[in-house]
């Protein structure tokens, strides 16, 4: 069974699509997309722990950055330019509309895992001053009371 990716392998993965990006001469509208996606997983990244690295959040962002994207991107990036831009696959879409859309999907998905990360900071520091709070208590002019005595 191989080992979880590390930090390290998520970062590659998310160098590798770059990297796919700038070959296959992707458009701006595909790479601005892409971009966001990857600031989201690089912020995400230190706060994994505080959602479980066996969570299905943390599933996710590793997913995301090692599988997901790169396939989405990659389907794109095989077909010929002018092809994949203006012959409709779905319906009405084109295959880049269709990779706009799974990059809207991941970027909304990576951006709610993100904020939920930084919740859990924020409650880990709520819970950090209630029990400050009820430690310490506070004094009658809304501060700590720290006993120091009064001022001469």
């Amino acid at each position: 069974m191989p080992a979880p990716p590390t930090e390290q392998d998520i970062l590659a993965a998310l160098n590798r699509v770059n990297a796919m990006l700038t070959e296959g001469n992707a458009p701006p509208i595909v790479t601005s997309r892409v971009v966001r996606i990857a600031r989201a997983i690089n912020d995400t990244l230190p706060r994994l722990r505080n959602l479980g690295l066996g969570s299905m959040e943390g599933y996710s962002v590793v997913a995301t950055a090692t599988t997901y994207l790169p396939e989405a991107v990659g389907g794109y990036l095989r077909l010929p330019r002018e092809w994949a831009d203006t012959r409709p696959i779905d319906g009405y879409k084109t295959s880049l509309m269709v990779l706009i859309e799974q990059l809207e999907l991941l970027a909304s998905t990576m951006d709610k895992i993100l904020d939920a990360a930084n919740r859990a900071d924020a409650q880990a520091l709520l819970a950090h001053g209630m029990f400050l709070e009820a430690k310490f208590g506070h004094s009658a002019g809304g501060g700590p009371d720290l006993q120091l005595g009064s001022p001469t």
